[in-house]
């Protein structure tokens, strides 16, 4: 995706969920925008390629390994952006995870609660540690990876979509919260992606067929497609926006 100028040059970055798919992306087009980045998940040599690409390209990246629901791993990506830069610009909360679909009646409460834990419980965590660090500087901008089930229901995604949901109120009630300290809270909503979480549905025929026929662009998106919009909440062009969720959905949000 094509970047116009550095409109984040100086910057200092973090991705959760950055080791593949929509995080990469975002990831690489924080880079190409001029920021420093800081690349988060759980699998370290996933991101170590990340920040290959990056630095191959120019840029300036960093890697550090953690659950986003662990609280030492927040701090630990804390540590690294003060000691390095002495500074932390943006947050961007992408990881999540979507189990196989179950109906609710079906749906175990170990299941609920590891989907709870990182797409709600790990947005929550980060947030506070990197709204810490942006409240003590006066300025920051947080961009929190919701859905298009986070406003429209669907069958068997009872826990993705309460996760989503519950991202997108946390959402305006940091916005809320931290307005008057220079601290903007948004999030994006992309539809259904070509990322490696829908693999499977998009390889089942029927399901393919049938998420296809509710798209009214026809199609999924691409993980590239979502980068735009993030590099916008994220950079001084959304000065003015906060508590807002921008969909990226194909027009299925629009039905």
């Amino acid at each position: 995706m094509a970047v116009v100028g550095e409109a984040l040059s100086g910057k200092v970055a973090w991705v959760t969920g950055a080791s593949q798919g929509v995080g990469a992306a975002i990831a690489e087009g924080l880079a190409r925008a001029g920021a420093s980045v800081i690349l988060q998940s759980r699998r370290a040599d996933a991101l170590a390629a990340v920040r290959d690409r990056i630095v191959a390209a120019g840029g300036t990246a960093e890697v550090v390994a953690g659950d986003v629901a662990d609280e030492s791993a927040a701090d630990a990506v804390v540590a690294v952006a003060r000691q390095r830069w002495g500074r932390l610009d943006v947050l961007v909360n992408n990881a999540g995870i979507s189990p196989a679909l179950h109906r609710s009646e079906r749906l175990n409460l170990a299941d609920w609660q590891q989907v709870i834990d990182t797409n709600l419980s790990g947005v929550f965590v980060c947030a506070r540690a990197a709204g810490a660090v942006m409240i003590e500087q006066g300025a920051g901008s947080i961009v929190n990876m919701s859905s298009v089930h986070g406003q429209v229901g669907f069958p068997r995604l009872a826990a993705y979509s309460a996760s989503k949901g519950g991202v997108e109120q946390l959402t305006r009630t940091l916005a809320l919260e931290w307005a008057a300290a220079g601290v903007r809270v948004n999030a994006v909503a992309p539809g259904y992606l070509e990322t490696p979480m829908t693999e499977g549905l998009r390889g089942h025929e029927q399901w393919s067929r049938r998420l296809r026929e509710r798209i009214p662009m026809g199609r999924f998106g691409r993980p590239e497609e979502v980068v735009g919009a993030v590099l916008f909440l994220a950079s001084d062009a959304a000065g003015y926006v906060t508590g807002s969720v921008l969909h990226v959905d194909g027009g299925w949000t629009a039905q």
